[in-house]
């Protein structure tokens, strides 16, 4: 029997997903937005979007669940928006985004969250702490990382009106991701660049030598592979 939580980590929504992943690729190679008609470049942008919205009471329906008639694809903004705009139902979603560094996470974040979304990322607790992210001043650790724990438990907990949640960070070891989407019903997004491209980027940073060594270090330790 599934819950809501656990039935998108299961492996058969996993099978079903490929399967109208790849049975909705145009001859282009594209899978198209069903709504705004635009290709979906990126795969971690695509969501598969039921239009008879899953509830703890039909999940274990597969004609509901897992019924291609009742899957629209659609980019993740579009499917906020489907929420946004018709009012339907929503569950307070969480995603977790991760990725290396300069990858483009949080500005994959800022460009599709919505109003009422929660944000948990580290740097950005840094730069309200200390006014400047780039800069880890052990004096402030403490401070910094009771920040985060409160946000993460208010996540974990469902605490509070928020629609989505957003978890940034690197996370490079697949256990770690497990944890965090056990733990908190979370689903997964990982941003996948290139190391050539976070190097690239690294060069408009203050410490650009600093930040390739820290680029270098994340790559080394990823674990491919979804949790």
């Amino acid at each position: 029997m599934f819950t809501l939580e656990n039935f998108y980590h299961s492996k058969e929504w996993e099978r079903f997903r490929l399967t109208i992943i790849s049975d909705r690729t145009k001859d282009d190679g594209f899978i198209y937005d069903e709504v705004t008609g635009r290709p979906i470049l990126r795969m971690y942008d695509l969501i598969l979007h039921h239009k008879k919205e899953l509830t703890p009471e039909n999940v274990n329906d597969y004609n509901v669940s897992l019924n291609p008639e009742n899957i629209m694809v659609v980019s993740h903004k579009t499917h906020n928006l489907i929420h946004d705009n018709f009012n339907t139902y929503r569950r307070q979603q969480v995603f977790l985004v991760y990725g290396a560094p300069l990858s483009g996470k949080s500005i994959w974040v800022e460009s599709n969250k919505g109003p009422g979304d929660l944000i948990v990322d580290i740097n950005n607790i840094w730069q309200c702490i200390s006014g400047d992210a780039g800069t880890k001043d052990n004096r402030l650790k403490s401070v910094v990382f009771k920040i985060r724990d409160t946000e993460l438990e208010a996540v974990r907990y469902r605490l509070g009106k928020w629609n989505n949640a957003y978890i940034i960070g690197g996370y490079p070891s697949k256990i770690e991701r497990e944890r965090i989407l056990q733990e908190m019903g979370a689903r997964e997004i990982f941003i996948d660049e290139t190391r050539d491209t976070c190097m690239e980027r690294a060069e408009t940073t203050a410490d650009p030598e600093a930040m390739k060594k820290y680029i270098a270090e994340w790559f080394d330790r990823f674990e491919i592979g979804q949790a």
